[in-house]
């Protein structure tokens, strides 16, 4: 009895957690402000990853439009933003951000590019 509580429980946070990675709680317009003053240079004015700095890059900032970001979930691209991404030029925002700041930039990306699971 215990053991199936305890399957349960799991299951819903897994499949409950998706759901809520989904959810869009930031302002757009915020979010594009934020996105335009810290995050062009490098993803360029579209999210398209072909902002002026990345010639200097060695590894390609992300192209929000692609394929591979849009089957992202909120909370991958959510984590991203917060802390970063090994191994690349991408480091965490979370010391120059709030919480509700990178959901706004989140739901700004969102806007430039809509999560599409399938890909």
């Amino acid at each position: 009895m215990f053991l199936r509580l305890v399957i349960s429980a799991v299951v819903v946070v897994l499949t409950g957690s998706t759901a809520l990675a989904q959810s869009h709680t930031g302002s757009t317009k915020n979010g594009e402000r934020i996105f335009q003053q810290h995050c062009v240079g490098c993803h360029g004015t579209s999210g398209d990853g072909l902002g002026p700095d990345i010639k200097e890059l060695i590894v390609p900032p992300a192209n929000f439009r692609a394929a591979k970001s849009r089957t992202k979930t909120d909370m991958d691209l959510y984590l991203a933003i917060k802390q970063g991404v090994l191994f690349s030029p991408m480091h965490g925002w979370a010391d120059r951000l709030s919480d509700q700041e990178i959901r706004d930039v989140l739901n700004y990306i969102r806007s430039l590019a809509p999560f599409n699971p399938v890909g």
